[in-house]
């Protein structure tokens, strides 16, 4: 099965599928991805643009091998804002599309206290485009201990 996960900066994605993936299945993050590939001591979220073109490419070669694979694992894709081009791929992969949102209140707290400042708008995007996808599983959890 492959699980899209998406939902605002700090909501709880990587959270969600550590409550659920097991050992053997796949997980592909960007944020692990671009983390993989960076030098020592680079930052955990916020990451320069070169690094972000190779964490992007690798996590589609990533994904387009994932899912030859789903018969045997599962497949959880964190994947914060899909445009409407990658929802239609994901809905002809049958994936389940799962939103973890806490609430607006709780992600804007959280992005204040440990991400950079441009995450902010990042969040306030993904609410302001939110509304048009509102027909998706919407997961509210309890806050990880940070």
């Amino acid at each position: 099965m492959l699980y899209v996960i998406t939902g605002p900066p700090a909501s709880g994605k990587s959270s969600w599928i550590a409550a659920r993936a097991r050992p053997t299945d796949l997980v592909i993050d960007l944020d692990r991805i671009a983390l993989a590939l960076a030098g020592p001591g680079a930052p955990q979220w916020q990451h320069d643009e070169t690094l972000l073109k190779v964490a992007h490419r690798a996590r589609f070669a990533a994904l387009d091998e994932a899912i030859k694979h789903r018969d045997t694992v599962d497949v959880y894709l964190i994947h914060t804002m899909p445009s409407a081009k990658a929802r239609a791929r994901y809905r002809r992969l049958d994936a389940q599309i799962v939103t973890v949102d806490p609430g607006r209140d709780i992600v804007m707290q959280r992005v204040a206290d440990m991400r950079d400042p441009a995450m902010t708008a990042v969040a306030t995007r993904w609410y302001n485009q939110q509304a048009k996808y509102r027909t998706q599983t919407v997961t509210r959890q309890a806050s990880r201990a940070w």
